[in-house]
């Protein structure tokens, strides 16, 4: 089941959803706009445009997020405030890359599992808006060590639970190119154990970005993915 599908009748949560268009063509116009003049004069002068067409219509995506999104996957946290929230800052963190325009050419959200803490962090969802590159994407990214080892031995430990868990899914990220130290190279499951990423994405099309069915695509695609997203959850201990 990808982002194109709908939520099934049989699983839809006892939860109303809004059906209306969060974000208007103004989204992309914006982004793309800032992509061509990305400097403080220019972003300071149309400020009012950032606001009205991505920070506030993806805080009200959020807040309409937060009830249907409980019902299917309690664990993951949409957190509405406008800073230190589940919506990432547009202001790029300069300070180490060679790149130093200062605003990204994206808006995104980052909903993450309530039981992270410290370096644990638990499978978290997240949402990428960006013209010609809208997507959801699951799992978790660069896991600490210890984490990282967890789920390398749920692995090894368990493959068919593991097989049934991504069942469907393409998996993308960073991997070793040999076998980590202590698993069998011949494991059927070595692959994914020379991951050092373990996320899956589905692309969001325009039309769906747009359209007034986005809300429960994203609570859809939250579903499909529950089964790898609770394989990982068991996997770090959460």
């Amino acid at each position: 089941m990808d982002a194109t599908t709908s939520l099934p009748s049989c699983c839809r949560p006892e939860v109303p959803m809004a059906t209306v268009a969060h974000f208007q063509p103004a989204l992309f116009e914006f982004l793309a706009d800032l992509a061509q003049n990305n400097n403080r004069a220019w972003f300071l002068a149309h400020k009012k445009r950032y606001e009205q067409a991505v920070k506030q219509p993806l805080l009200h995506l959020m807040a309409d997020l937060q009830a249907p999104l409980a019902a299917v996957a309690p664990e993951l946290v949409v957190d509405l405030r406008p800073v230190g929230g589940s919506m990432f800052r547009i202001y790029r963190d300069t300070r180490f890359g060679a790149d130093k325009t200062p605003y990204k050419t994206h808006a995104s959200a980052h909903f993450r599992h309530q039981g992270s803490v410290g370096d644990v962090h638990g499978p978290g969802l997240y949402l990428h808006l960006e013209p010609d590159a809208c997507m959801m994407a699951a799992g978790i990214w660069q896991p600490m060590p210890e984490s990282l080892k967890a789920i390398r031995q749920a692995i090894a430990s368990d493959s068919q639970a593991w097989l049934t868990a991504k069942a469907g899914l393409t998996l993308w990220g960073e991997a070793l190119k040999r076998p980590p130290a202590g698993f069998d190279p011949a494991h059927p499951c070595i692959d994914d154990l020379k991951r050092k990423d373990f996320v899956t994405s589905a692309p969001l099309p325009a039309a769906q970005v747009f359209g007034s069915e986005l809300l429960e695509t994203v609570v859809a695609q939250a579903l499909a993915w529950q089964p790898f997203q609770r394989f990982l959850t068991r996997a770090v201990g959460l």
